[in-house]
């Protein structure tokens, strides 16, 4: 196990090394000066010019690269352009309202996924996994934002049962939790389909296996059978599927932050792009670039922990 956590993890920051050098080539070959665009038409010259020194623009293309490079792994994303503040400390101060909005998103897709799963493999035919299927079909395809939307207006605005905007007062954890509601369901939504359709492709399969038929045999309860032998293996490639769809949720709580007037990173990106703040563009995405990379390799050592095929197949 440790052999393999190893690997994962120095195959993690192979990634993170990559996505950084991708990321300042992108932004590097922005047409347009970054100085004068966030200064506005009506910066004078010698204004343009004391951003660029301050922005590092005015050094060479390799010392802007090994700058930005190094910088990142200690922690220092440069200086925010409009608030003057380091831009990490921007970024961490939005981050735990995305953590929360993808937590809330996780908990929506597990909570209605896997039960739906469960019932689909065990009623394999019936009326109740045709319709668990057509469901899955339906708010997969759904988009997050269509659902932000008329959540918002439905629950919102029509029957007034929740809150619209915001996050919630500071220190009330119920009604920041009730602000929450909505814009998680617009995220985990369409990932209650993809875990509902996984845990039943996962469960049918383990249910026709050796052991399960074993335990039949034994005289075992069904139910008993179903949730602590089956579900238990069943839900490994779940694990898996959930690392890879946190980065859809990322990209999902962009529209969820927008529409319900959330803070979080994803807001800040985009208001970001609109004022043409490039260290806080950059900064911000190399921050969710860590985040889903670290959680990937959790999940990967869950996975690992929990089948050790998969660490001795590594």
């Amino acid at each position: 196990m440790l052999n393999y956590a190893i690997k994962r993890l120095g195959l993690a920051v192979v990634i993170v090394s990559v996505a950084m050098t991708l990321l300042f080539s992108m932004i590097y070959l922005i047409p347009g000066d970054p100085a004068s665009v966030a200064l506005g038409p009506r910066a004078t010259p010698e204004m343009v010019a004391a951003l660029r020194a301050r922005m590092g623009l005015d050094q060479p293309v390799w010392v802007q690269f090994w700058n930005f490079y190094s910088g990142a792994w200690t922690g220092d994303l440069g200086i925010e352009v409009l608030s003057n503040r380091p831009v990490l400390t921007v970024v961490m101060e939005q981050l735990p309202f995305t953590l929360a909005l993808i937590a809330g998103g996780i908990t929506w897709s597990v909570a209605l996924g896997i039960p739906l799963g469960c019932m689909a493999a065990v009623r394999r035919g019936s009326f109740a996994d045709r319709l668990v299927g057509v469901l899955s079909v339906a708010v997969i395809a759904v988009p997050s934002f269509v659902v932000a939307i008329y959540a918002l207006l439905i629950f919102a605005v029509a029957l007034q049962w929740l809150p619209a905007i915001g996050a919630g007062e500071p220190g009330d954890l119920g009604d920041q939790l009730t602000h929450l509601i909505l814009p998680s369901l617009a995220v985990g939504l369409g990932w209650v389909g993809y875990i509902a359709r996984m845990v039943r492709a996962s469960m049918l399969e383990v249910l026709e296996a050796s052991h399960i038929r074993t335990a039949r045999a034994f005289g075992l309860p069904e139910r008993q059978i179903t949730y602590r032998y089956a579900l238990s293996i069943a839900i490994l490639p779940t694990v898996t599927l959930l690392g890879i769809g946190i980065g859809q949720m990322l990209s999902s709580a962009v529209f969820a932050e927008i529409v319900f007037a959330r803070p979080g990173i994803g807001k800040l990106v985009y208001d970001a792009i609109l004022t043409r703040n490039y260290p806080l563009v950059t900064g911000a995405v190399l921050v969710t670039t860590v985040l889903f990379v670290v959680i990937n390799v959790i999940a990967d050592l869950i996975i690992g922990a929990l089948d050790p095929r998969v660490r001795s197949g590594f």
